[in-house]
């Protein structure tokens, strides 16, 4: 079997296992390029490629190439387990997670300054506020026993709440697919459908991914 490799979007290759194993040792190919077989469906890191077929870069005389970017350039994802930002989530009524949306769209802002994700975000929040505010008034004249006005701008406030929320969560999608699949390319794949209904909660375990994932491939730096 052999295999393309791509690097800042120039191709190379073919390669077998025995080629890319030597090119890792001697720093021609990096562990983080990305690459794909004719029986592969995506491009993923060499690393991976190396590791899942069980081979190990030998070392080589010449100096090894660091990870690029590795906590220097690009400051690593926010890291919070997901399962405890949804236990978070849950015993806040989603409010954490809300905030969460937040540092996370920050962070992407700062590796990708033309992104919008964090604007429709501060957007997605002031309404989710708003409307949360009108809920609370409603509530308030419900305990009171009256009875509550229809009320048209809370509505509008709420069905704009949920568009606010999808737009930010679709913007931040796409920012981190195109962050890591060009500056740090580690074959960031994001599933609409998961997007659509978790969001934040699933863009974070997939950022627990990435952060283990280069935790490693730092580790094998390191190693060799």
């Amino acid at each position: 079997m052999t295999y393309q490799v791509s690097r800042n979007g120039q191709m190379y290759g073919p390669y077998t296992l025995e080629d890319l194993q030597r090119y890792v040792a001697s720093g021609n190919v990096l562990l983080t390029d990305m690459a794909k077989s004719d029986t592969m469906p995506d491009w993923i890191p060499v690393g991976q490629v190396l590791g899942s077929t069980g081979v190990t870069a030998t070392p080589a005389y010449a100096a090894p190439v660091a990870y690029p970017q590795a906590g220097g350039i690009y400051p690593d994802p926010p890291n919070l387990n997901w399962g405890l930002e949804l236990l978070l989530g849950f015993l806040t009524c989603t409010l954490f997670v809300v905030v969460w949306n937040l540092v996370i769209a920050a962070w992407a802002n700062r590796v990708q300054p033309a992104s919008k994700a964090l604007m429709f975000y501060i957007i997605a929040t002031v309404l989710v506020v708003l409307n949360l505010g009108g809920s609370w008034g409603v509530m308030i004249s419900m305990s009171h026993h009256q009875q509550p006005h229809q009320n048209f701008v809370g509505g509008f406030i709420g069905i704009a709440s949920w568009v606010a929320r999808l737009i930010a969560r679709f913007t931040l999608r796409d920012t981190l697919e195109q962050h890591f699949n060009g500056p740090e390319p580690l074959g960031l794949r994001l599933n609409a459908i998961m997007t659509f209904f978790f969001g934040g909660i699933y863009f974070q375990y997939k950022l627990n991914e990435i952060n283990q994932l280069k935790q490693n491939l730092r580790y094998q730096n390191v190693v060799r």
